[in-house]
């Protein structure tokens, strides 16, 4: 006779499988690294000083202080 499954937990395994096959597949694909990270803050670091060196006078309202 054949060994007796639990058919519920069977599914259940199953699905958590696939879910955790397709989160690896998703960190892969859609994943930055630390070196990546650090390089676009850098980048956009820059980019909002050079504009900010280019605006002609401080937006209304704002306080200078």
């Amino acid at each position: 006779m054949g060994k007796i499954v639990n058919l519920g937990k069977f599914r259940k395994a199953k699905a958590k499988a696939e879910k955790d096959q397709k989160a690896t597949a998703n960190r892969r694909k859609h994943g930055r690294t630390k070196q990546e990270k650090a390089a676009e803050k850098a980048k956009k670091e820059r980019l909002d000083a050079f504009l900010d060196g280019k605006a002609l006078d401080e937006p209304e309202g704002k306080d200078p202080a």
